[in-house]
């Protein structure tokens, strides 16, 4: 998990899409925001200090202002001097409010960031959360592909050269989605959910052997790309080993374990002449019929058990 982001970066990410303006406190733009909460000081601000949350970004909305402008100038810096002591990462105002002056000169001598947004306060709130949730999310990279497949999130993982790019390509010529090729950033939301995705100077670019890169998106269209997508199943891929005992009636149900989340996880060994990208669809419907409860495996287990129940009570009529 990141230990922290700096105000200067969090202005800058969300600057467009919250309207961010920087009014004050330019010499604290290096401050760390280190969780992804936001705290809105109405109680602070009317003297309840015991719990006032110093650590996290202070958003005044329509209330606090007017609450702040409803006391005299000298009342406001009281009131002011007794929450900003604690060093906030920044303050934002929302709805395009005008900052009081005391505010403005506060920020300034605190080297506090003053920002102002023309979002209204709860949406700036949730927006801002989402982005440091996010941010915040704790993570691993590792080394292969992942596609959705069927609505099923796929990450295909196996050691180099086995084939995960070309598997990948023929899903995606089949009409499934890309969501990131050779390099997978799995992130774990607050839901419990590992989500995938690529890096954003590499995303819905392949790299295939004896062709080079190619653009998915521009090659096959826009509808065959995905920006990221929940892990629900992980398949490896592996170069078949005659000496190994494949898994080939499906009771076995194998998980793995990334960022403390089980996913389920299954083998396919590879070799010429099998359809591996067949192989990836068989793997996405049957994890959804499981989803559903439907076991094919275990399904064909009761009719045989129920065939030789019938059998043994003949035999049991014949004997007697």
């Amino acid at each position: 998990m990141k230990k922290g982001i700096v105000v200067s970066e969090f202005y800058e990410k969300l600057k467009d899409k919250l309207r961010f303006r920087l009014i004050a406190g330019q010499n604290g733009l290096n401050n760390i925001i280190t969780v992804a909460e936001l705290n809105r000081p109405g109680l602070a601000l009317a003297g309840h200090l015991d719990y006032f949350a110093s650590k996290r970004i202070q958003v005044l909305g329509k209330a606090e202002i007017s609450y702040i402008n409803s006391l005299d100038s000298k009342e406001r810096i009281i009131r002011l001097e007794k929450i900003f002591p604690h060093k906030v990462p920044c303050i934002i105002l929302a709805r395009r409010i005008t900052p009081p002056a005391e505010l403005v000169e506060m920020a300034n001598s605190k080297s506090i960031p003053l920002l102002r947004s023309h979002y209204m306060t709860m949406k700036l709130i949730n927006q801002a959360t989402i982005f440091l949730e996010d941010y915040f999310a704790p993570s691993i990279i590792l080394s292969g592909d992942e596609v959705e497949v069927f609505g099923v999130g796929i990450l295909i993982l196996g050691k180099s050269g086995v084939g995960k790019s070309e598997t990948a390509l023929g899903l995606i010529s089949k009409g499934h989605r890309l969501v990131c090729d050779d390099v997978v950033k799995l992130k774990l939301n607050e839901g419990g959910f590992l989500i995938g995705e690529g890096p954003k100077i590499t995303r819905h670019f392949m790299e295939l052997r004896g062709i080079g890169i190619i653009n998915v998106q521009t090659l096959f269209g826009v509808g065959c790309v995905k920006e990221r997508k929940k892990v629900e199943l992980i398949i490896t891929l592996e170069k078949w080993d005659s000496e190994k005992e494949y898994e080939r009636l499906g009771f076995e149900n194998e998980n793995m374990a990334l960022l403390g989340v089980q996913i389920p996880h299954i083998t396919i060994p590879v070799k010429p002449g099998r359809d591996v990208i067949s192989l990836v669809e068989v793997a996405a419907l049957n994890y959804r019929l499981k989803k559903l409860g439907i076991n094919p495996a275990q399904e064909l287990n009761n009719k045989l058990m129920q065939i030789m129940q019938k059998r043994s009570i003949s035999e049991d009529e014949s004997d007697s």
